[in-house]
């Protein structure tokens, strides 16, 4: 039989492992996040925030949106909201601040996190909000067209506008694997706001040209949300300064805990 000097080593090692795997959830801490990528990229750009929260033991999932109509991208979200055992941080960039503000009712969800995110009211549309501050891409003409209802950003704009942070290169693939995306999706009206009921912070991305920083500190102002400000930062500041996003989830996870 195993000596009483190997048993005290197994359950030192039990208790420890426990205690890492459960150390955002002491105490009741909100551990799930969930995040949503926007209109023509896919959940891969959320890697390297991704790798800050898990690191820091949070549980993360990312949401795959098919982009082909809002209800699409709504009830995507709402399934793997439906995944989480307790409450959940629900994170979205850009056309996705549309998504979760229709989605972030679910009762799994504690806070709202915009990253350079549209933000509407109940019977707005983010095509609707947009044209109170128009971005540099509206004012473009680079967003093309499909003849089937799709549309998507011009690769040859693409690194300057959507990605001018990123290094050339990702930006350039990028460019050549956007998801198209329904035409529809952006004028798609919200019904019940979640941020008017759930705690909320915006990341405004001050070298943001696909939405207008002034329209992302006027969702923030409206919504009482907390802001933060981040300089030099493109429309992809998610993925250009991955620490600084995932220190504002961590802040909402806190501020929502116990």
């Amino acid at each position: 039989m195993f000596g009483r000097g190997y048993l005290s080593l197994a359950v030192l090692f039990v208790t420890s492992t426990i205690g890492a795997t459960c150390a955002v959830a002491q105490n009741g801490r909100v551990q799930n996040i969930v995040l949503v990528h926007g209109a023509w990229v896919d959940g891969s750009g959320w890697r390297p925030v991704y790798e800050i929260l898990t690191h820091a033991g949070y549980k993360v999932s990312v949401v795959q949106e098919p982009l082909t109509s809002f209800d699409a991208d709504v009830a995507a979200t709402r399934r793997t909201l439906a995944l989480q055992e307790g409450r959940v941080v629900l994170v979205r960039h850009s056309y996705g601040g549309s998504v979760i503000t229709e989605a972030g009712n679910d009762p799994h969800v504690a806070a709202l996190v915009y990253v350079a995110a549209h933000m509407p009211d109940a019977g707005e549309s983010e095509a609707l909000d947009g044209k109170r501050f128009p971005s540099d891409l509206t004012r473009s003409g680079f967003i093309r067209k499909t003849p089937d209802g799709f549309n998507f950003l011009d690769p040859s704009a693409f690194p300057s506008y959507f990605a001018a942070d990123l290094p050339l290169e990702l930006a350039q693939f990028e460019a050549s694997s956007q998801v198209l995306t329904a035409i529809a999706d952006f004028s798609a009206t919200i019904t019940a706001p979640a941020w008017r009921s759930v705690p909320s912070w915006m990341i405004v991305a001050l070298n943001d040209r696909v939405i207008s920083p002034d329209l992302e500190r006027w969702y923030a102002k409206r919504a009482h949300s907390h802001v933060t400000e981040i300089r030099g930062a493109s429309h992809s500041v998610y993925e250009s300064q991955p620490k600084e996003v995932a220190a504002v989830i961590e802040e909402a996870a806190r501020s929502v805990s116990p």
